[in-house]
């Protein structure tokens, strides 16, 4: 007969065989998993009951088996190529429209492409690119895997013994016996192999957030560094202008005789230690390009042509953040969460280990069909827990607690003492910051008094230069004055494990890796 389904070929051989073993007339057979039905036929029954009852057994079979079959999962390859992964990375630029509806999700009032970039941006677009961030995703997916996995019941067992008897001469040789052995957990067990998956997949998922908190601190650090390249180069090229107008006043002198040789020669020496400076600062700052590409995880090539804004790193900060905005990122750090996590993961463990002192039971009914007699059977059996109770993983869970237990606290320990000196680095640096801002008063009043001299005809143009010279000097300072502040201000906020204007961080970043998956 045909048969119409969407399994195998071997389950239509075995649906072939189990409808060529009946004699019956024609009727039709549902089977769930099976396009379209199957056909059999009907005869008269036979005289004994053995046929009839060996199709009941070979029907329940086959149904098991599709049933079986159809709810398994399959494997599906998925090769990773170091060739496509590399095309991939080297495509990725900052106008591409899936990173435009992710931009968009967080900044409505943006227009797209973006006429320039500063770090909230450049952030969101490391937090859609970086593979740092993926791979803590893929972390936080095993994890909820294990949820799953330790929320699913224990399958039972079915145990089939056919057996035949050649030495009688009975009705039926056959002896066919069948036991289904079905597991009951006790004493909770599930709940607290549940409870620990949960918590391990909690500490996952907080662990995003401690990575893209990574993510954006190195964000933040190169685009620093570019800000301290960019000035320090403009700074330097005023300096080599005003040098050279020195050094072509200082050889006119030279020449007149008014001076020495040896002056002009310090003079010619400094402005080439200025184009040497300027050639370094102009290093740091393709570097610093590099490095803000790598921070975001996109070639470098996609940098270019990017208008960057330093908002921000201009001035100084006008107070440090309040004790109480500190002592909350203390205790909601994202590493602290998911150590707390990890914690109570120790908890559900050792309660998992107690509760494997009381044995799981397994209920056993079965059924054998012994040459001709029907017998039932009903067995229970469970391990006894006489050579040991569990003594030794309990005392490894609670060891394992007590670790937990030590880690977290050695972690606010080091957090705290984090903190403070990142407080106090900022306030010496902003003194120092303060200090040069005066200095700076001071020179750009020199520097006025003696252009106003030189227009009156007191000083000469070289001491108005050497005004300017004095002055583009402590600008430098107070550039790297400033910069010594924006680095202590970014360690504080590594160690709040938050910007000093955003107390919600964590919920943040992970409100935004959810918005990211649910696009990709």
């Amino acid at each position: 007969p045909a048969i119409t389904m969407a399994g195998s070929t071997d389950l239509e051989r075995i649906y072939g065989q189990l409808n060529s073993c009946s004699e019956r007339s024609r009727g039709i057979w549902f089977v769930p998993g099976v396009s379209g039905v199957i056909p059999y036929r009907q005869t008269p029954r036979l005289g004994s009951g053995r046929a009839s009852w060996r199709l009941s057994v070979k029907r329940l079979l086959a149904i098991i088996f599709v049933l079986t079959i159809n709810s398994c999962a399959h494997f599906h390859d998925q090769p990773l190529s170091a060739t496509k992964s590399l095309d991939s990375f080297e495509s990725r630029t900052l106008n591409r429209t899936d990173l435009n509806t992710y931009m968009q999700a967080h900044i409505p009032a943006a227009q797209w492409p973006l006429q320039a970039w500063d770090l909230t941006s450049l952030t969101l677009a490391a937090f859609f690119y970086h593979p740092d961030l993926d791979v803590a995703r893929a972390r936080w997916a095993f994890a909820k895997a294990g949820v799953k996995a330790a929320g699913e019941p224990p399958n039972p067992k079915v145990t089939v013994s056919p057996g035949f008897n050649s030495t009688t001469e009975s009705i039926s040789r056959w002896i066919v016996g069948a036991a289904v052995e079905i597991p009951i957990v006790t004493a909770g067990k599930r709940g607290y192999q549940l409870a620990q998956a949960e918590h391990l997949s909690e500490a996952a998922r907080m662990y995003i957030a401690a990575v893209a908190w990574q993510v954006r601190s190195r964000v933040r650090e190169a685009l620093l560094d570019l800000y301290g390249a960019n000035e320090t180069e403009s700074l330097l090229i005023k300096r080599r202008s005003i040098q050279a107008q020195c050094l072509e006043l200082l050889q006119q002198q030279l020449d007149a005789g008014e001076i020495s040789g040896l002056v002009v020669n310090q003079a010619s020496i400094d402005f080439h230690a200025t184009v040497v400076e300027l050639l370094d600062a102009r290093k740091r700052q393709a570097e610093a390009r590099v490095e803000l590409a790598d921070a975001i995880g996109v070639p470098a090539k996609a940098l270019d042509g990017i208008d960057i804004l330093f908002n921000g790193f201009e001035g100084l900060p006008s107070t440090l953040p309040k004790p109480e905005v500190r002592r909350r990122a203390l205790l909601n750090r994202a590493d602290v969460l998911a150590a707390l996590a990890v914690y109570q993961a120790s908890q559900s463990s050792l309660q998992l280990e107690v509760a494997r002192q009381y044995p799981d039971i397994d209920i056993g009914p079965g059924y054998e069909y012994d040459q001709g007699d029907n017998k039932w059977a009903l067995g229970i059996s469970l391990t006894l827990p006489v050579l040991n109770q569990n003594r030794g993983a309990i005392a490894a869970a609670e060891a394992r607690r007590t670790e937990a237990a030590a880690e977290f606290t050695a972690l606010q320990s080091h957090i705290l003492g984090q903190i403070e000196r990142a407080v106090a680095g900022l306030k010496a640096s902003m003194d120092k910051a303060r200090t040069a801002e005066v200095i700076a008063e001071k020179l750009e009043q020199k520097a006025t008094t003696m252009q106003k001299m030189f227009e009156a005809g007191e000083v000469l143009m070289l001491a108005v230069a050497g005004a300017r010279l004095e002055q583009n000097s402590n600008a430098l300072l107070l550039l790297r004055a400033r910069i010594d502040v924006q680095e202590a201000m970014g360690q504080l906020e590594d160690a709040m494990q938050s910007p000093a204007d955003l107390s919600d961080w964590q919920e943040t970043v992970l409100q935004s890796d959810i918005d990211k998956r649910g696009t990709s």
